[in-house]
């Protein structure tokens, strides 16, 4: 699956994968990283061989941001800094529609330092892992600029406003103990336990029937936007729609048969 410059892209037992590889420059983010993670989201959600997704850096980092070489070089070129900047402002949020598109769960496996965009594109995971080595901040206002990756919507959402006030307008550096405090972890592991806690939770999730799991992740973020009426309706919806499902019949007789289910995600 890999044919990208700054990317790793491959999948294994219904799991994609996506490593950000720049493990010289801490994963740092280019213009070219940014356009190429969102062609590998769109790509491992159109693969129906790909049921959980996992996000994560190469070498001792998840991801340290932006590469702030980039912001250097069209200061030095003033003739050349609204284009570069242009290019990097249209592609975040080009990475951010994917991430909130793609129908199956997204798991960040964050082993080392997840700083400015590296935290942030995290939060539009849906679930996250880190190694106790990992380290976090919302380091913006350091380098004069407020949160990108739509964070001024997550984070509030994930730890509240005013814990959220306090990481942005201190921007400062806070280990994986306090995140895990806080809320913006759902594990908080070893170092060298990371990539088997991440492949159970993405083995354990990928063994469930896909077509269920898809429908319970868009009700859910649907129902942080709307009222219970609504949501109401859209369960009645979904519940409609997983009875028909082959997956929830092959369940049904799995269980009566005392047998694993095989579930084809439809």
């Amino acid at each position: 699956m890999n044919n990208y410059e700054t990317l790793l892209v491959g999948k294994k037992d219904w799991i994609g994968t996506i490593t950000m590889n720049r493990p010289d420059r801490l994963n740092a983010m280019t213009s070219t990283m940014l356009v190429e993670l969102a062609q590998a989201f769109r790509q491992v959600d159109a693969d129906p061989e790909v049921r959980v997704v996992i996000l994560t850096g190469a070498g001792d980092a998840f991801s340290s941001g932006a590469d702030l070489r980039d912001s250097a070089q069209a200061l030095d070129k003033r003739e050349e800094e609204a284009p570069v900047r242009q290019e990097r402002r249209d592609a975040i949020p080009a990475v951010v529609e994917e991430m909130r598109v793609v129908s199956k769960p997204i798991i960040a496996s964050i082993g080392g330092v997840a700083v400015g965009g590296g935290m942030t594109i995290s939060l539009h995971c849906d679930i996250r892992i880190a190694s106790e080595k990992a380290r976090f901040g919302a380091v913006f206002a350091r380098i004069g600029i407020i949160p990108e990756f739509g964070s001024t919507y997550t984070l509030s959402r994930i730890v509240g406003i005013a814990k959220a006030c306090e990481l942005v307008f201190t921007a400062r550096i806070f280990g994986a103990a306090e995140a895990n405090e806080i809320g913006l972890l759902n594990q908080l592991v070893p170092a060298d336990e990371l990539k088997q806690a991440t492949q159970e939770m993405a083995s354990n999730i990928a063994k469930l029937p896909p077509f269920a799991i898809q429908m319970a992740k868009r009700g859910l973020y649907q129902g942080l936007d709307t009222d219970i009426r609504t949501q109401m309706k859209f369960e009645t919806m979904g519940l409609d729609a997983c009875f028909r499902s082959a997956d929830h019949a092959e369940a049904v007789r799995a269980f009566l048969e005392k047998r694993e289910p095989k579930f084809e995600a439809r």
